[in-house]
């Protein structure tokens, strides 16, 4: 799947826009784009929209918001990440976008650290 140039600018966008959180940076993803500080992945961009991390601490906000969550078909299925879209004035100012781009980090951090523990270790005799 191609990516038209109106996508990598919106990318190149949203990734200026939340520089003030640390070094982000994008990287093409299944037609799309992830978005990543500190090689963590927090936000993806498909179709033209942004969607950010959620998890049981964030995601109350988003549906508060009546934001969507991601969702793509697989093999006729409906399957869903724990990605919502991005509230519409996240985009255009700055400092709501940080809030929203640190609160979406913070849920990944949270996700690889849980990820972390579940992988057992080849030294716990357990």
């Amino acid at each position: 799947m191609t990516v038209s140039n109106g996508d990598k600018e919106f990318t190149n966008y949203i990734v200026d826009l939340m520089q003030s959180i640390g070094p982000v940076s994008a990287k093409r993803m299944f037609g799309g784009y992830g978005i990543f500080l500190n090689d963590l992945m927090f936000a993806l961009i498909s179709n033209g929209l942004l969607y950010l991390k959620v998890d049981a601490e964030n995601k109350e906000i988003f549906i508060k918001n009546k934001l969507n969550a991601f969702s793509y078909m697989k093999k006729g299925k409906e399957c869903h990440l724990a990605y919502f879209q991005s509230p519409e004035d996240a985009l255009e100012d700055p400092d709501i976008m940080n809030s929203w781009a640190k609160a979406s980090y913070a849920a990944a951090l949270r996700a690889a650290a849980k990820k972390q523990q579940n992988i057992p270790s080849i030294y716990n005799k357990d």
